[in-house]
This record gives structure tokens, sequence and C-alpha cells, in this order.
């Protein structure tokens, strides 16, 4: 019996059993990634596109990247307060999607220089603050161009945040766009001096409608316009999100951002250990802006020769800051775009001007 008991014990050293196994290497713990919002979460909106993209992320790399967010911080104290928060929390890589962020970001930045930023609607850069924009402009033209086949009245309205340069630009080339269709186009804008206050974008909407506008454009970050636009039996353009869920008869396009392949491609940088600090500016080529989404009132021709103006875009056979057949002039007789010519992206940045057809001034 010993040597049977001696056997046995010998015969189990030679196998491999569980208790006894290599160890499995240790899990990586998951990539912390913080998001800041400058509006409430809602529906629609530029903010909800951003937490799309945030769920873009999410779906794409699962386990390897564990995300948070906060809404509704306002540009400046507070968003260098809550920029902070996210980075001693211990979030790797936190995006600012608003312009008024660029500033507490660089600024939060110097503190944690081993945690990546990615300030987006920023320009400037550090070795651990990358930039990245949208050509909204592109989808701003497209836009146009329904809105100049759709309207009766030559009257397009426009509420607008902030005189910033890439507000402007989609003033400008919406307004290019619609001339191009009608050449009669006039464009009445609305400063608010704010990216977010439904109350005062809804009274900026009606205010719009009083004065011949029948179809609307906004640079703002809630639905209050498109409702407006439902409310008054008037015609729409959507902006960062189809907004058809609240304004299904008034809505004739939507110029959509596409986040969440950018924001995914720099969580993998992270992860892998190749995020480097750049300036990426993308547009329809790149997919980040899209326009689509049409309402019932838009005819199958004005469909087609929008998304074939799209593919033109995509293809670089049609730039909207580009003057063709004569020179573009601001709304103060200056030509700002000789024919023949086009704009560099220099240029866009820094536009300062209203083109003709707008009606209002650069509110300074």
């Amino acid at each position: 019996m010993y040597k049977n008991l001696v056997a046995a014990f010998a015969a189990a050293c030679c196998f491999s059993s569980p208790a006894f196994s290599q160890p499995a290497a240790p899990v990586a713990p998951p990539l912390k990634i913080g998001f800041v919002y400058v509006a409430p979460l809602a529906d629609a909106g530029w903010v909800h596109q951003h937490d799309e993209a945030r769920r873009a992320v999410e779906a794409a790399l699962g386990a390897k990247v564990k995300t948070t967010f906060v809404e509704n911080v306002p540009e400046g104290a507070d968003a260098e307060r809550v920029i902070r928060d996210l980075a001693q929390q211990g979030n790797q890589l936190i995006f600012t999607p608003s312009f008024g962020y660029m500033a507490p970001t660089l600024k939060v930045a110097r503190d944690f220089p081993d945690v990546k930023f990615e300030s987006v609607t920023g320009y400037q850069t550090t070795p651990n603050v990358s930039a990245s924009n949208a050509r909204y402009y592109e989808g701003r033209y497209l836009a146009g161009v329904a809105a100049g086949r759709m309207t009766k009245t030559h009257v397009a309205g426009y509420v607008a945040g902030f005189p910033i340069p890439e507000v402007l630009q989609g003033i400008n080339a919406f307004t290019l766009g619609m001339r191009s269709v009608d050449p009669k186009a006039q464009v009445k804008v609305v400063w608010l001096d704010a990216w977010f206050d439904p109350p005062k974008e809804r009274d900026a909407a009606m205010t719009l409608f009083n004065q011949d506008v029948d179809v609307i454009a906004f640079h703002t970050g809630s639905t209050a316009v498109m409702a407006a636009a439902q409310e008054r039996g008037k015609m729409a353009v959507a902006y960062h999100s189809d907004m058809r869920k609240v304004a299904p008869d008034a809505q004739i396009v939507a110029v959509t951002h596409q986040w969440g392949g950018y924001y995914t491609q720099r969580a993998r940088a992270v992860l892998d250990g190749s995020w480097k600090p750049g300036n990426v500016w993308g547009g329809v080529k790149e997919g980040m802006i899209r326009v689509g989404d049409f309402g019932p009132k838009v005819p199958k021709t004005v469909q087609d020769e929008v998304l074939a103006r799209q593919q033109d875009i995509a293809a670089g056979k049609l730039r909207p800051f580009a003057a063709v057949a004569a020179d573009v002039r601001d709304n103060e007789g200056h030509v700002v775009i000789a024919k023949g010519s086009a704009l560099t992206d220099e240029q866009i940045l820094k536009m300062n001007w209203l083109v003709v057809g707008v009606q209002g001034r650069v509110a300074r």
C-alpha cells in the first residue's frame, strides 16, 4: 500500500493542476478618460454629439477604457476647476470640447504633464495638449444650397452665438451656398453672446420670422430654434445633430458632426503609446462633417443636388471659399477673395468679415 501511495503522489506531481499552474498575467487597468461638456446633455445638439462620441469609444474599446463626463460646465474658472478635478481623479486622457475651454485646458495641462489633453475647437498645442476642429463651414455651404432651393422669400435667418472665426465661417459659407442657387438671397443675423440659452435662442428665431425669414439656421447649443420653426410653420437647418424629433416638419436638412472615429483613434493612441500632439482640421472628406437627414418637404431633386455637392467637396472639386467666376466681396464692398483664387486655411481661421448678402455686422 505504501508503494502505491508513493507512486500516486509521484504521478500527481507530473501533471499540471490549476492550483499549481502559472499565474495569469495581470490585467492592465482601464484607461480613464474624462469629458467636459459646456451645456446640459440632451437628445440633440453639440453636447449630444460629443457624448455619442464618448459612447463610441466605449463600444470600440470595451474594458480597455473607463469614461466619465461632467455636463453644463461654464467656460472660464468653472471649467478650470472641473478639468483639474478630472486630472486629479486619475483620468489620463481628457477631452475639452468648447472654444472657451482652451485657456483653462492649457493652464491645467502645465500642472499635469503626464496627462493627455484634447482641446476640441481650440488651436494652441503643447507637448501634452492636442488641438482638433472640424470644417463646419463645408456643411454650412451645403445647407445653404438646400435653403436657397427651398426659400420663397429669399430671406434666411441665422441665430449666432459669438463672432469668433468659426461662426463667421459658417455664416459666410451658408450665405455663399444659398446665393449659388438663389442670387437674390439675403441672410439676417442675430448675435446672442451665448452658446446655450434656449429662451434667447427662441426669441431670436421668432424675431427673425417676423422679418420675412422663411428658413433659419443657427450656431447655438440647444434645439430651441428648431422648435420655434416647427411652431411657426417655417423651415430650419438642424445643426450638430439630426433634430427631426423636435422639428419633424420644419427640418429641411441637418449638418451633423461625427466625432466618434477621432475620439476612438486618440484613445487607442494613448493605449498603445503612440499619442502625439497635433492640430487636426477635418471635414466632409474625413467623415467629421456630414449633411443629410432631409425633411419631408425637400424634393428628391434638391436632395440629390445637395448630396452631389457634398461629394464634390469630399473630392476637392468644390471649395466654399474659392472665387471661381467673380470676386467675392464682404458686405462693406471690399474684395475678400479675388477671382481665380481661394482662401488658405490660415486666412479661413482668421476670418473677421461677413460676405455680401449678410445683413448685419461683426459684433465686437
